[in-house]
């Protein structure tokens, strides 16, 4: 018996080195890892996408770095949530999905991305032989899409430490920008690689099409400049880094819609349908539930629509006009872009005005009643002072634009939405607008410095406009108005568009979002 009990532990040792191999140092015991890129060693990206074990301990590691945390969302083969499905109400076809993580940053300014990241290493209880662990990994398209980005990240980090580049047209300088360097060095990693997939799927009027004069103008521009452009729309799904779903709210509106039903189910049911078609023919929605696709709209519904599928409005990064943090809207995820009222389809006529000395009117504001805010401004200030001169119907013979550019200060005030095209009016005339409204996060801001070139007025602080317009100096007025003229290339709406035009600068907004997650392909 004590022989028996001797050698049973040396047959064990004897079948363990006979499996494992007689080196120690290659009993790892690793389990399924979701990788992060670390550090990226250029040779991979040129190679054939082949690395060593070695070489990925050097490349793949997990995030820990300045207290950043990040968000996983694991997705099994099937496409789904482990133990969450995509959507109670909405059965996907996920016959082509594949097993993919996205992992988040939890980040206040987008614009400070934080690289390298530290390098750890997975342990858990399942074993691999020395021979399975040696064998080179094939790197995937999307591995190296990733790998790109974290080198864009890098280069946006280093921004702050390096001298201003060169730039042939513009170089964004000043304290209307949050951070200058790192702005420009972001948007110059944006066109080097940045790549958009617009679905083919859907027919006009309702899809790829919009309208192009009107207060929703920038609904159909949008489209229409995604779908000509060259540079950044591509024809292969696998290469591109974020995915268009190119419907548009306001043909849904018009023509999905029933005139005053109050039945928002046709406009639900067409955006569910349309989902259900591309997460069916592709791979990319269940791959990353919905987080690396964009939906873009003005109208006032845009939020309303992004709900009818629960991982758009989770998920995926929603462009707004209607940028009110009160009904859901996410700074760190979606996308607060301008609302235009482009009467003739373009902006000729409208852009430009006089400086400061030639503006006699203190503030200037002309609108009928539409909604709570409005109607406080009209109560406190209609016809009750020359400085501040506030109509709801402008008199016989007055133009509303010549009005916009006798005024120091434009006043513009939420209507039943938080946003309003006078913010866009107010800067093509050099008129420093003044905010009006309750949770509305104002376009570009993770760029652009609002407060440096516009004026904040709550709604309780509508009584005391005066008082707090007359105490902003004649110098620091100045300022303000000087740099309105400079960003205002930022809003300007261009056929063909231009570099850091308002079509490139949503796209620039779509680019932070997409920096701040990673899709990790587990396969």
């Amino acid at each position: 018996m004590k022989l028996f009990l001797f050698m049973v532990p040396l047959v064990f040792v004897a079948v363990v080195v006979f499996v494992l191999g007689p080196n120690v140092s290659s009993w790892i015991f690793i389990g399924k890892r979701s990788f992060l890129w670390s550090s990226v060693n250029p040779s991979f990206l040129t190679s054939g996408g082949d690395l060593s074990t070695a070489e990925a301990n050097v490349i793949f590691g997990e995030r820990k770095k300045e207290g950043l945390q990040d968000l996983v969302v694991e997705v099994d083969g099937q496409g789904k949530e482990k133990d969450k499905a995509i959507s109670n109400d909405i059965s996907y076809n996920q016959s082509n999905s594949s097993s993919s993580s996205v992992q988040q940053s939890n980040q206040t300014e987008l614009l400070n991305i934080s690289v390298p990241w530290s390098n750890t290493t997975s342990v858990n209880e399942t074993y691999v032989s020395h021979q399975r662990q040696m064998q080179p990994r094939k790197f995937s398209i999307l591995d190296r899409m990733e790998a790109g980005l974290l080198q864009a990240r890098a280069a946006i980090g280093q921004a702050r430490l390096e001298n201003q580049t060169h730039d042939p047209d513009y170089v964004p300088e000043g304290p209307m920008y949050w951070n200058a360097e790192v702005f420009h060095r972001s948007y110059l990693e944006m066109e080097k690689q940045f790549k958009v997939f617009v679905y083919e799927e859907g027919e006009p009027p309702v899809f790829h099409n919009g309208p192009c004069k009107s207060i929703y103008s920038m609904e159909g521009n949008f489209i229409h400049a995604m779908e000509m452009n060259d540079q950044f729309r591509t024809t292969d799904p696998e290469k591109a880094h974020v995915f268009f779903l190119p419907f548009s709210v306001v043909m849904m509106v018009r023509f999905v819609y029933i005139r005053d039903s109050h039945d928002f189910g046709p406009i639900r049911k067409t955006v569910i349908d349309y989902v259900n078609l591309v997460a069916g023919r592709y791979p990319y929605w269940n791959r990353s539930l919905g987080a690396d696709h964009f939906m873009l709209a003005c109208h006032d519904w845009g939020p309303e629509t992004s709900l009818s599928v629960p991982n758009m409005y989770k998920n995926s990064i929603r462009v707004l006009c209607n940028a009110n943090t009160s009904e859901g809207f996410n700074p760190s995820k979606d996308v607060s872009f301008p609302e235009i009222n482009l009467q003739t389809g373009t902006i000729n006529g409208f852009v430009g005005g006089p400086s400061a000395s030639k503006r006699p009117v203190l503030a200037f504001f002309a609108g009928g009643l539409h909604g709570h805010i409005r109607s406080i401004l009209l109560e406190h200030w209609e016809n009750k002072d020359e400085d501040i001169q506030v109509h709801r119907y402008l008199p016989k013979g007055v133009s509303y634009y010549a009005m916009l550019r006798k005024s120091k200060f434009c006043l513009c005030p939420s209507g039943y939405e938080v946003a309003s095209p006078r913010v866009v009016e107010a800067i093509y005339t050099g008129c420093v607008p003044v905010l009006i409204s309750d949770h509305y996060v104002p376009p570009f801001s993770d760029v652009l410095k609002w407060k440096s070139f516009s004026v904040e007025v709550s709604v309780n602080d509508i009584p005391n406009l005066k008082e707090i317009l007359t105490r902003i100096s004649p110098r620091q007025y100045i300022r303000m108005q000087r740099r309105i003229g400079q960003i205002r290339r930022h809003f300007e709406v261009n056929s063909p568009p231009k570099r850091f035009d308002v079509f490139h600068m949503i796209l620039h907004s779509i680019w932070l979002r997409r920096l701040n997650f990673r899709i990790i392909d587990d396969q």
